[in-house]
């Protein structure tokens, strides 16, 4: 996942953001985002679950990196290189993550693209990696050095490796008979898993059993248990490796207007935008189907306990209403759509994405991935699209002394989760929309930034009309 930041460089030093004042803002602060200096190292025949240790070989300036746009360096321009460095991949023998400063962006803008795997973030620690680089002033803060020298032990011997992974071996048996009877009343409510053969009976069985050892309540089930089935599109389908970016912004005043006019949520109004923007995009296509989309919306389930680790992300499915055809009927469908996600959601336990990684061995993780993958890929996709909307700090904010204009994200697709994502970040005053997407399936993906647009003046119509009446 990444994230591009729109710069106006006339309050760095000399006018410009250069790779060395970067350094010199960064490296002092590596000690707040431990994992930027950490990388991931695998356990012999998969006997335990990678995990991460300190590099005692980490070179920032193999991190930090430069480019020049071609003139005009406009916005296609930029989308275009962010594309191409998005797509590659990024080494895992080293840290995971990546930091282009982007020179010749048309008005005299410079433009910092940051990449990190998302193994090592979610939308929350992406803000708090974030926080690391960019200042609340347009003098950088000196940042009090840490208490300790970080001082990286040696990476793990093969041995050692070994050692870890007969130790997870021994004890994955106890693990797997303590989480199994929590998890699997609730594996058909996972996307993907509930897909493979007999997950929803063995759901069912389970959650029967386990109302019966209650008495008959509601433990283990899902009350009013929604099951969303995602039509066939144009963007559900293999992926190849290459990628085009898309991004813009709209006035966040404007989506609290409407908001506010229809008592709804800012997530509400964000998941409208993006109905009425794919219901055009797949009429163009001629691949609008009759029944609603299913979204996977990304949720946190961070804990005060768990700052500072990697991933720890969830996420629920809502219906999209792109078989609607008036604004107004979108918003209502939208509304009650996660209103009905959000109690189903929290009827589920926070632990049960680790329950299920804990019941499945690591021996057999990638297997079962691998499954998954081609029962999923040869049948109806679990979910068509992912549809993030992070909120953002409202006010400016600066690399370098260089003020940032814009913070447009940039998630990832896979052959499951459909061939577009769109996620939006809200930062001073603005929403900004980041879209990536399958080069070849989507090739036309600045067109739905200008639908997105369009969108947000329909609902605005309709709330000057609603106040007219």
């Amino acid at each position: 996942v990444g994230g591009l930041l729109l710069l106006d460089p006339s309050g760095a030093p000399e006018g410009t953001l250069t790779l060395d004042g970067l350094r010199e803002v960064l490296e002092p602060r590596l000690h707040l985002a431990p994992m930027l200096r950490q990388r991931l190292v695998t356990v012999p025949l998969g006997l335990a679950r990678p995990y991460w240790v300190d590099d005692p070989d980490f070179d920032i300036e193999f991190h930090l990196r430069e480019i020049a746009l071609p003139q005009p360096g406009d916005d296609a321009h930029l989308s275009e290189q962010i594309g191409r460095i998005h797509a590659r991949p990024l080494d895992r023998a080293r840290p995971l993550w990546e930091m282009y400063l982007i020179h010749g962006v048309q008005g005299g803008r410079q433009a910092l693209y940051s990449k990190v795997h998302h193994a090592a973030i979610d939308g929350v620690s992406g803000a708090e990696i974030l926080a690391v680089i960019v200042d609340t002033t347009v003098e950088p803060r000196i940042e009090e050095p840490p208490e300790e020298y970080w001082d990286p032990a040696p990476l793990p011997s093969p041995v050692e490796l070994f050692q870890r992974g007969v130790e997870a071996a021994v004890k994955q048996p106890a693990e797997t008979l303590r989480t199994l009877p929590r998890a699997l009343p609730y594996i058909a409510e996972l996307p993907f898993v509930s897909l493979l053969p007999g997950a929803k009976t063995a759901g069912q069985i389970a959650g029967s059993l386990a109302s019966m050892a209650v008495g008959g309540g509601s433990e283990g089930q899902v009350v009013n248990r929604r099951t969303l089935v995602a039509p066939s599109t144009p963007i559900n389908a293999r992926i190849t490796a290459h990628r085009r970016f898309a991004f813009g912004s709209v006035d966040l005043e404007d989506v609290k207007s409407v908001k506010n006019g229809f008592a709804l949520t800012v997530n509400d109004v964000v998941m409208t935008l993006c109905a009425g923007a794919l219901r055009r995009w797949l009429l163009d296509h001629d691949g609008l189907p009759e029944e609603p989309l299913v979204v996977a919306v990304p949720v946190s389930i961070r804990t005060a306990d768990h700052q500072g680790d990697g991933n720890q992300v969830s996420m629920m499915l809502a219906e999209l209403p792109t078989h609607l055809e008036g604004p107004a009927q979108r918003l209502a469908a939208v509304q009650a759509s996660m209103t009905a996600a959000k109690e189903q959601f929290q009827a589920l336990p926070t632990t049960i994405l680790q329950d299920v990684t804990t019941v499945i061995p690591t021996l057999w993780a990638s297997l079962a991935a691998r499954a998954v993958f081609r029962v999923v890929s040869a049948g109806a996709p679990s979910f068509n699209l992912f549809v993030s909307n992070v909120p953002g700090p409202q006010m400016p904010l600066y690399v370098g002394g260089a003020r940032i204009l814009g913070i447009y994200p940039a998630s990832a697709i896979t052959d499951l989760t459909g061939a577009l994502s769109i996620t939006v970040f809200s930062y001073d005053g603005s929403l900004d929309i980041g879209l990536i997407a399958c080069r070849e399936l989507v090739p036309d993906v600045w067109r739905l930034v200008d639908y997105l647009r369009e969108a947000l003046d329909e609902l605005l119509e309709l709330v000057a009309s609603d106040v007219g009446d």
